[in-house]
């Protein structure tokens, strides 16, 4: 038989063969140990008496309560000259009597608990495997890992803040390619970084890099066009315009192809856009086919369910006359003749049975009927909202000009005009037009009641500046003259026209959603004439047409003078 060894002290410790080794589940579990949910009210044999949570190492005195197992070895060790007591019956505790209770370990480890990250994580798992889902649970809340972060999120976004939104994630510098911090990389980029290009010291237009900026005998900078004198200048642009005449040629007829390839490209998808238009056609128009003999079939079956139920009611009449009669048979030809009637009454009744039967089945017929056209409908309801939106698409794409003109047909004159004076959304907008493949984009706005000064006598004209796929190439603030008019339609050429010049400072020609236009909208504010012309002499001019058949035509035209083709 194994002995064991004396505690020197008579209680100031466990010994070795006493105490038991905790699992390392329950070691991790140790900073938890008060939070954790089980799914079951904990019994209270499984709560230590010291630190009143669940027991985890549990180890059993002498008097039968289970304790922590740093628990009970505190009350031994912080007791080495008297034995401690049990704070339940104040029992002795004596350590050559306490013991590991792994069966009360086994039960413990079993229970169910919800994740320490509840409610957000809804898993629930027995005790002893909660560590390990914490490994993978996705509402864990971890430390950013790369060096400086201290933010701490939760698992599920650690990945997308350690690739896209932590300051510190390491980034290749888009010039020298030498990894940095983000937040170190923008001051490398606009400060120390090598290959970035700037602009010559000499003032001259070409652009190298900085360490050849910074290199004294490099040859661009002595041999610069502004470090020359005035009269090697004028020689050396003399001989450039000579000897690169061809080269010159070549760029315009590069930019040329470029165009016409785009122009074809354009045509081709216009025809995509209307092959597609047809073809959304052909599909309404063959729902509609089918959805007609559909209604046509509702509308037979209508009628039909309400001929059977007429014909039920007037068997119901029937029914009650027959009975009525047999009634009176009975009590005048006796119990024999009743009986001959009663058999016909039930053959009868046997009959309208079968044509009730029948009359249910057309209904359920009748049903499904109704479902398969109402499903027809939606469907021809969302085929129709589609075609709607690609004809917007497609007559966006036939009136839209890229020259810097714009000639805009305002049909129902006076109809809008009169909206206007009630009231009825009185501002008029036009299609969008550019200045050039890649240029301004810029659409017309018309109040045909006036706006302002003008409103009740004029006809107001604005041009309103549109947020465009190439405003960062293009200078800014908008400086191109624009002339309004409206044009004669009697021939003559007696055209209403007004012009203007932008004025920079105006927030109405900054780019549109930049600071500078105080707004982020997608048009800027409109420019242009409250009073462009009056209404008299819109509608009885002396010497001209300018609204015929109710319609009225405004031209809109950007000088493009100065302006280069990106």
């Amino acid at each position: 038989m194994a002995t064991k060894e004396s505690d020197p002290s008579g209680s100031g410790g466990l010994s070795r063969q006493n105490s038991g080794v905790a699992g390392p589940w329950e070691s991790d579990l140790t900073a938890v140990q008060h939070s954790l949910k089980f799914v079951k009210k904990l019994e209270e044999h499984y709560v230590c008496p010291t630190c009143k949570g669940v027991v985890l190492n549990p180890h059993q005195t002498g008097c039968g309560h289970i304790f922590c197992y740093r628990c009970i070895q505190g009350l031994l060790e912080n007791s080495p000259a008297t034995t401690p007591a049990c704070p339940l019956d104040r029992g002795l505790i004596k350590s050559d009597e306490v013991f590991q209770d792994n069966c009360c370990k086994r039960e413990i480890s079993n229970l169910d608990v919800y994740c320490t990250n509840s409610p957000n994580c809804s898993h629930r798992m027995t005790l002893c495997r909660l560590q390990e889902h914490l490994q993978t649970c996705q509402f864990e809340s971890l430390q950013c890992s790369n060096a400086g972060c201290s933010e701490v999120m939760q698992r599920k976004d650690l990945q997308e803040h350690l690739r896209i939104s932590c300051s510190y994630r390491m980034e290749p510098c888009h010039y020298c390619k030498h990894p940095y911090t983000c937040c170190q990389l923008e001051d490398h980029e606009r400060h120390s970084c090598p290959e970035v290009e700037i602009k010559c010291p000499n003032k001259c237009s070409q652009m190298i890099k900085r360490c050849s900026c910074m290199a004294t005998d490099d040859c661009h900078t002595t041999n610069c066009y502004f470090f020359l004198c005035g009269q090697e200048r004028r020689a050396q642009v003399q001989v450039h315009e000579e000897t690169a005449l061809n080269d010159h040629i070549l760029l315009v007829l590069g930019s040329n192809t470029k165009l016409e390839t785009q122009m074809a490209i354009l045509q081709q998808e216009v025809l995509l856009r209307h092959k597609e238009l047809q073809e959304r056609s052909r599909q309404v128009s063959g729902l509609e086919k089918e959805v007609r003999p559909l209604a046509q079939q509702v509308s037979r079956c209508d009628n039909t369910l309400s001929a059977v139920q007429r014909s039920l009611e007037e068997q119901r009449d029937h029914i009650s006359s027959v009975q009525l009669q047999l009634v009176e048979l009975s009590s005048v030809f006796g119990p024999g003749v009743a009986r001959e009637e009663l058999g016909q009454i039930r053959a009868s009744l046997d009959a309208l049975r079968q044509q009730v039967s029948v009359t249910e089945g057309l209904k359920d017929h009748l049903g499904e009927l109704k479902e398969t056209y109402m499903r027809h409908s939606r469907l021809l309801s969302i085929h129709t909202a589609q075609l709607e939106c690609n004809e917007e698409h497609f007559r966006e794409l036939e009136s839209t000009s890229y020259d810097g003109k714009l000639i805009w047909k305002l049909r129902d004159y006076r109809k809008r005009k009169e909206a206007g004076s009630q009231g009825q959304g009185p501002c008029l907008s036009s299609a969008p037009f550019h200045t050039g493949r890649s240029g301004y984009k810029m659409a017309a706005r018309a109040y045909l009641n006036g706006d302002g000064a003008g409103r009740d006598t004029h006809l107001s004209l604005y041009v309103v500046l549109m947020r465009g796929d190439f405003d960062p190439l293009l200078p800014w603030p908008f400086r191109q003259p624009v002339s309004l008019s409206v044009l004669d339609q009697s021939g003559t050429n007696n055209h209403l026209t007004m012009s203007f010049k932008p004025d920079p400072e105006n927030t109405s020609f900054h780019r549109p959603g930049s600071a500078a236009a105080t707004s982020n909208a997608p048009t800027n504010v409109a420019s242009g004439f409250q009073c462009f012309a009056s209404h008299a002499q819109l509608e009885t001019p002396k010497n001209a047409i300018y609204v015929r058949d109710d319609t009225l035509f405004v031209k809109v035209k950007v000088d493009t003078s100065g302006l280069e083709d990106l």
